[in-house]
């Protein structure tokens, strides 16, 4: 395993210094640094993608900021305890698909060991989301499993992708 120290977090940083690495990093859209910050048995769920392992959470924030250069990321450590923190982040970027305007209201809870993410959950309204993203269908559907499924097979689809793709030479 790397160096934590060369990670942007030393061995026994706190989750705070953990969650603030990680965050900061999202907010200068630099993937590589979040990704980094992955203990490499990690896992990562949030209501759209479900669980992650590290290296599939990596590439996840690795293709989200890529298809999205107008995305914009704010948070605010709302508090620890233990080896947890707890973040509430706000996304906002035009949503791929429809070019809708979305404003993303996530809490997040980040549990970390020798400072790197151990497990990481990101909860949001998806009923509010799809009524964002995807205007009158989401309104009138965002709330039903059908729905969710869909976008949920739709991205996994998307991230399955990615991870597929030739990737170029050093």
């Amino acid at each position: 395993m790397t160096s934590d120290a060369s990670k942007g977090t030393g061995k026994h940083a706190p989750p705070s210094e953990v969650a603030r690495a990680f965050y900061s990093a999202f907010a200068e859209r630099d993937a590589e640094r979040m990704a980094s910050l992955y203990h490499p048995e990690a896992t990562f769920h949030d209501p759209v993608f479900g669980t992650l392992n590290a290296a599939e959470a990596g590439d996840m924030w690795r293709m989200l900021l890529g298809r999205s250069p107008d995305m914009t990321v704010s948070s605010v450590l709302l508090g620890t305890e233990g080896q947890t923190a707890q973040v509430r982040w706000d996304a906002y970027y035009p949503f791929s698909r429809t070019g809708r305007r979305v404003h993303n209201v996530v809490h997040a809870r980040l549990t970390t060991e020798n400072g790197l993410i151990v497990r990481h959950t990101d909860r949001f309204n998806f009923w509010v989301w799809a009524r964002q993203a995807l205007g009158l269908p989401g309104l009138l559907l965002g709330w039903t499993p059908a729905l969710h499924g869909k976008i949920s097979k739709t991205a996994l689809a998307g991230l399955q992708a990615f991870r597929a793709r030739p990737t170029s030479p050093g």
